[in-house]
């Protein structure tokens, strides 16, 4: 159900108020944009793609009924965008995203962090490549459901509003990916076959 904030802005949307697109962009463009940057694994494409993905919503917000989170919409159009460039650029995201974001980052998720120590800066950078690098590996249906489920935490109810899949598909290919990324990480030295405390992924239900 939308907030009264959000319905407010959807109604100043849908009769073409710039300010109100501005305050949509601002809001939401850090997530979108790391969104698609996971999904595409180009900072370049990815920044083209996010602001498709704003010029899209403001053509057709006359579409939004208002019977899913506004966010969840906004996902449903990144993610569409994005298996749509992935088709046209026929290729997968490029592997281990080295020239963009920090070691596979999203450029906004680095951004306003707390200093941490080098050791510990680097295990994380190690990690995030290995990550990044892995997702290449996954088909673009595992990558979504993974990435909106692990690195951008919507819950099940949520993925199956984006997707418009069942709980139990998204269940399977989830499984699958975590399965794939975990065998990864494993070759890749990141974590112990048994998974332990540090493994990123696969721990939610």
């Amino acid at each position: 159900m939308l907030s009264l904030r959000e319905r407010l802005l959807v109604r100043r949307l849908k009769n073409r108020d710039e300010k109100a697109f501005a305050e949509l962009v601002s809001t939401y463009q850090n997530r979108i944009y790391n969104l698609v940057f996971r999904m595409l694994g180009d900072g370049a494409e990815a920044e083209d793609v996010a602001q498709e993905v704003f010029e899209t919503v403001f053509k057709v917000i006359d579409s939004f009924r208002g019977d899913a989170q506004l966010s969840t919409w906004l996902y449903r159009i990144a993610s569409n965008q994005c298996k749509n460039r992935i088709k046209y650029l026929g290729r997968r995201p490029k592997a281990g995203f080295a020239d963009d974001g920090e070691n596979g980052v999203p450029p906004s998720a680095v951004r306003g962090s707390s200093a941490p120590s080098p050791h510990a800066v680097l295990e994380g950078r190690q990690l995030e490549q290995a990550i990044a690098t892995a997702l290449t590996l996954l088909d673009d249906e595992q990558r979504e459901v993974l990435v909106l489920r692990d690195l951008e935490n919507l819950s099940y109810a949520e993925i199956g509003a984006i997707t418009e899949l069942p709980e139990g598909t998204i269940k399977s290919r989830l499984h699958r990916a975590r399965m794939a990324v975990k065998s990864h990480l494993e070759a890749a030295g990141q974590v112990t076959a048994s998974g332990g405390a540090n493994h990123p992924l696969g721990d939610k239900e």
